[in-house]
C-alpha cells in the first residue's frame, strides 16, 4: 500500500556509478549537484517503516538481478505535510507532484477496468457475472528502479485512477448540472488522493477499501496479462504458480486472494478447485505487526455492498477452511472445535454454512441403538418387560447423549466482520514474520491455531536495509573510511566484509582508525547542526551528544518515555548549581522527528508535549548547551539521510513484544550509532551481532508484559517516586499553559480506555533513566565510545536487505539467485 522512496537523483547516479561524472557535468553548467538534488521533493507515496522496507527491497531486487516488480498507488497528496506550530502538529496536503515527476513514465497504453458495487448474476451453465455498479479505470505510471553496478533496472508500477471518457455525463454537463457530471470523475480520482485516508466515517472506510481493491485488481490483471502474453499459444494455468509469486506486504493487499480466484473462474473459465489450488500456490503473506488494529477486519455489510462477488468467494474460502479444521480436529470434542472455529474462521460473528452445521449437528448412531439393532431378534418377551417409566428415562438419556450444543451462534449486538489476516494465512502458501522474536510471537500468539495446523507455512525473514542509500550515498565520509580499512568497496554489496572491522582487535582499537572515525562523525554532526538551524531556528552545539528518536509517532514506540526522561534530566539540572550541572551531565541535543496520524489524538498530544518542552528548555539561559530538545518537522527519507550519519545515540524503546522489527535501528547501527532499547523486534538480533557491551539495554521483556498488565489491573503496581515527580513537574505548568491532564492521566489508574499505562511507560521509567546514566558514563570515555561505534557498524553486516531478499527468493519465491553479466 505504500513505498517510501525518498529522492531519486543521487540514488540513481550512485547506483549507475555516475556520481563524479554527473557532478562534473553540472559544474560545467554552473550548478552544484547537492543544490540540484535538494530541489527534488521526496515522493509522497509512503509514511513509515512498512513503505521504506518495500523501497529497500526494490533496490536489493534490482541490485541482485531478480525478476521482480513492485505495485502500488500513485497518491497525489501523500499522507500529509507536517508543520509544527504553537498548537503542535498541523497537516496540509503534500505538493510533491506540483511541478511534475520526472522519474515516472505515464503508460496510457496500460490500463485496466476496476468495478465497485453492482450485483452478481448467474449466466448460462452457472457461470457468475458481476454486472452494473461503478466502473473506473486504473492507469499505469512506471518508476524505474536501477540496481547498483548492474544493468538490471526493475519497475515500480503505480496506479492512478480515472473514468473512461464514455462514463463522463455529457448531457448533465450541457444541461448545467456540472456537479452531477463531475461526480463520477471525482469519485474515481479521489481513490488516489491520500495515503491512509481517515477511516472513522463510513465514507473513509469505503475509500480505503476501494484503494485496496484497486491496487489488487489492477495489479493482478497486469500480472495475468503479462503471463498470457509470454505464454503465447502454450498457455497453461497449472504452471502459473511456478512463474509468478505474489508477496502481500501486510494485510492491505489481502483482496489479491479472492480477486485472483474471481479472474481465474469468472474471466478465464477455470473451476473452483483449479482456481483455489492455483491461488494457494501463488500468494504469500508477510505480517508486519502484532497490533490488533493493524490486523484488518472489514465490515461484511460494507464489503457485500462494495464487492459482492468477492464476498461470495470469501464465503467459499471460509467453508473450505472450516472443512479443513473439522478434518484436523474431528467433531468428538465440540468445545475444542468451537474454540478453533471461533479463532480461525475468516468470517467473524457469522453463522456456520448450512452444510457444515448439518454435518456437525447430525448425531451418530448411539451404542445403545447399535446393540438393540443387532440383538433385536434374540430378545425374549421376558427380558423386554420394563415399565413405561423406565423406557421414557432411557430415551431421555440417549437424547441427552446425542444432543449437540449450538456452535458459533452470532451475537446480534456485534458487527459481522471479515478477518483479513486469517484470509491471508488460509489463502497463502507461506507466512513470515520480520524478526526472530516477532516470528515467534506470530507463531505462538497471533496465529497460534494456524501454526498448530500448518507449521510448515510459517517462517522468519528478518528485515534489512539497503547499504547503498543508507550508508554509501548518505554517509560518504564514513564510507571512504570503511573502504580504506576493509581494502575494497565490496562491502557495498557484500556487507559481510564489514566484519573485518571487528575481526582484528587492533582495528576497533586502532588510534588512526578511531581518529578518522571521530572526525567523520563530527563533520556529519556539523551538517546536522546547520540543518537544524535552517529547519527549526534552534542553534545546537556539534560537540554535544546527538541523541535521536525519529519514527512514526505512536504510543507503543514510546516517544513519551523519552521526553519524560528528558523532563527528569532537566528538573535535576535545575536543582543543581552551574558547577554541579557541568560535572554531572554530558551535554545532549535530543532530536525527535515523525508524523502522528491526523486522527490519532494521543499521538498528537505527544508531539505538542515534545515541542513545549523544547520551547522551555532551549530558551533557559541556566541550561545553555547542556540540553537542547528539537522536533524536526515533516520527517521523511531525506531528513533521515541527513540525521542518521550524525547521530551518536539512537532510541528504539518500544514496549517489548509490540515492534515487529523496526528498520531505522539497522540504519543507525550501520552508521556507527549506538542504540538504547528494549529487547523488541530486531533490537534482539542487533544486540547479538554488535555485542551486548555495545548496546544499552533496559526494560521489561516480551514474556513479562501480560503479567505486568495483570498486576496493574489488580492494583499491585507501585510507581517509582521519580516517575511521580516528573508527572507532578509537568502538571505544575513549567512547560506552558497547555493542559496535559489527558496525557498524564493515561499513565495513571488501573483500568479503563486510555488509562492504566497500557504501554508500561511508568514500569520501565526507572530502568530507562538508570540506563541513560550509563550512556553518559560511556560517552565521557571517547575512546571506548568510538570503539562501540565501530563495532556497531561491523555488527550491522547481517541487516542488509540484500540478505533478506536472497532468503525470500530461496525459501518463499522458490527461485535460485540470478547472476547476470
Amino acid at each position: 500500500m505504500e513505498y517510501l522512496q525518498g529522492r531519486a537523483l543521487l540514488n540513481a547516479i550512485g547506483n549507475l556509478e555516475l556520481t563524479g561524472a554527473y557532478a562534473e557535468a553540472l559544474k560545467k553548467l554552473g550548478h552544484n549537484v547537492e543544490d540540484v538534488a535538494r530541489e527534488e521533493p521526496d515522493a509522497a507515496l509512503g509514511n513509515g517503516g512498512l513503505g521504506r522496507l518495500a523501497s529497500c527491497f526494490l533496490d536489493s531486487l534490482a541490485t541482485l538481478n531478480y525478476p521482480a516488480w513492485g505495485y502500488g498507488l500513485r497518491y497525489k497528496y501523500g499522507l500529509f505535510k507536517q508543520y509544527i506550530t504553537k498548537d503542535g502538529q498541523e497537516e496540509v496536503a503534500e505538493n510533491w507532484l506540483e511541478m511534475g515527476n520526472p522519474w515516472e513514465i505515464v503508460r496510457n497504453d496500460v490500463s485496466y477496468p476496476v468495478k465497485f458495487y453492482g450485483e452478481v448474476i448467474s449466466g448460462p451453465e452457472g457461470i457468475k457475472e458481476w454486472v452494473g455498479g461503478e466502473d473506473i479505470t486504473a492507469v499505469a505510471y512506471d518508476v524505474p528502479i536501477p540496481g547498483y553496478k548492474t544493468k538490471t533496472t526493475i519497475n515500480l508500477r503505480l496506479w492512478s485512477t480515472k473514468i473512461a471518457p464514455e462514463k463522463f455525463d455529457l448531457s448533465a454537463f450541457n444541461a448545467g448540472d456540472h456537479a452531477k457530471a463531475y461526480s463520477a470523475m471525482k469519485n474515481a480520482e479521489k481513490i488516489c488522493y491520500i495515503l491512509y485516508p481517515g477511516d472513522e466515517s463510513l465514507e473513509g472506510k469505503t475509500l480505503r477499501l476501494k484503494q485496496q481493491y484497486t491496487l489488487c485488481s489492477a495489479s493482478l490483471q497486469d500480472i495475468i496479462a503479462r503471463y498470457e502474453r509470454r505464454s503465447g499459444e502454450f498457455l497453461n494455468w497449472e504452471i502459473f504458480p511456478e512463474k509468478v509469486a505474489v508477496q502481500m506486504n501486510d494485510t492491505h493487499p489481502t483482496l489479491c486472494i479472492p480477486e485472483l480466484i474471481r479472474i481465474l473462474i469468472d474471466v478465464k473459465g477455470l473451476s473452483w478447485e483449479q482456481a483455489w489450488n492455483i491461488t494457494q500456490r501463488t500468494v504469500a503473506y508477510t505480517n508486519h505487526t502484532v497490533l490488533p488494529e493493524a490486523l484488518e477486519k472489514w465490515s461484511l455489510e460494507l464489503m457485500e455492498k462494495l464487492l459482492p462477488r468477492h464476498v461470495e468467494i470469501i464465503k467459499m474460502i471460509d467453508e473450505e477452511l472450516i472443512q479443513t479444521i473439522i478434518d484436523e480436529y474431528g467433531t468428538e470434542d465440540l468445545d475444542l472445535l468451537q474454540e478453533k472455529l471461533k479463532q480461525m474462521r475468516i468470517l467473524d460473528n457469522i453463522e456456520l454454512p448450512e452444510s457444515v452445521a448439518e454435518m456437525i449437528a447430525k448425531p451418530e448412531k448411539s451404542s445403545v441403538e447399535a446393540i438393540e439393532s443387532t440383538e433385536e431378534d434374540d430378545v425374549s418377551d421376558e427380558e423386554t418387560e420394563t415399565t413405561a417409566e423406565e423406557d421414557e428415562l432411557e430415551e431421555e438419556e440417549i437424547e441427552e447423549k446425542n444432543e449437540v450444543p449450538p456452535i458459533i451462534e452470532p451475537d446480534p449486538k456485534l458487527p459481522k466482520l471479515v478477518r483479513m489476516a486469517n484470509l491471508c494465512v488460509a489463502g497463502g502458501y507461506a507466512v513470515n514474520g520480520v524478526a526472530e522474536i516477532h516470528s515467534e510471537i506470530v507463531k505462538n500468539e497471533v496465529f497460534n491455531d494456524f501454526y498448530e495446523m500448518w507449521p510448515e507455512k510459517f517462517q522468519n525473514k528478518t528485515n534489512g536495509v539497503t547499504p547503498r542509500r543508507w550508508i554509501r550515498f548518505c554517509n560518504p565520509d564514513l564510507s571512504k573510511i570503511i573502504t580504506k580499512w576493509t581494502g575494497s568497496e565490496d562491502w557495498v554489496v557484500n556487507t559481510e566484509k564489514l566484519v573485518t572491522l571487528r575481526k582484528y582487535p587492533q582495528f576497533a582499537d586502532n588510534e588512526d582508525l578511531q581518529s578518522e572515525w571521530r572526525e567523520a562523525k563530527r563533520r556529519n554532526k556539523v551538517k546536522v547542526a546547520s540543518f537544524l538551524r535552517e529547519k527549526t531556528s534552534y542553534i545546537v552545539n556539534p560537540d554535544a551528544m546527538f541523541d535521536v528518536q525519529v519514527k512514526r509517532i505512536h504510543e507503543y514506540k514510546r516517544q513519551l518515555l523519552n521526553i519524560m526522561g528528558i523532563v527528569y534530566r532537566y528538573k535535576k539540572m535545575k536543582e543543581m548549581s552551574h558547577e554541579e550541572r557541568k560535572a554531572s551531565f554530558v551535554p545532549r541535543v535530543c532530536i525527535f522527528g515523525g508524523k502522528a496520524f491526523a486522527t490519532y489524538v494521543q499521538a498528537k498530544r505527544i508531539v505538542k508535549f515534545i515541542t513545549d518542552v523544547g520551547a522551555t528548555v532551549n530558551h533557559d539561559p541556566e541550561i545553555g548547551d547542556l540540553l537542547k530538545v528539537v522536533f524536526v518537522p515533516d520527517y521523511n527519507v531525506s531528513v533521515a539521510e541527513m540525521l542518521i550519519p550524525g547521530s551518536e545515540l539512537s532510541q528504539h524503546i518500544s514496549t517489548a513484544g509490540m515492534e515487529a522489527s523496526g528498520t531505522s535501528n539497522m540504519k543507525f547501527a550501520m552508521n556507527g550509532c549506538i542504540l538504547i532499547g528494549t529487547l523488541d523486534g530486531a533490537n534482539v538480533e542487533i544486540r547479538q551481532e554488535v555485542g551486548e557491551d555495545n548496546f544499552f539495554l533496559f526494560g521489561a521483556e516480551a514474556h513479562e508484559i501480560a503479567g505486568l498488565r495483570k498486576e496493574r489491573a489488580e492494583g499491585k503496581f507501585v510507581p517509582d517516586p521519580r516517575f511521580e515527580e516528573v508527572k507532578a513537574y509537568v502538571r505544575s505548568g513549567v512547560f506552558g499553559p497547555y493542559n496535559y491532564e489527558e496525557l498524564m492521566g493515561s499513565l495513571e489508574g488501573n483500568e479503563g480506555y486510555g488509562r492504566a499505562d497500557y504501554f508500561l511507560v511508568g514500569k520501565d521509567f526507572p530502568s530507562y533513566i538508570e540506563c541513560q546514566d550509563k550512556v553518559d558514563e560511556a560517552y565521557k570515555d571517547q575512546k571506548r565510545w568510538t570503539k562501540m561505534s565501530i563495532l556497531n557498524t561491523a555488527g550491522s553486516y547481517k541487516f542488509s536487505s540484500d540478505r533478506t531478499i536472497h532468503e525470500y527468493a530461496r525459501d518463499i519465491w522458490r527461485i535460485d539467485p540470478v547472476v547476470l553479466p
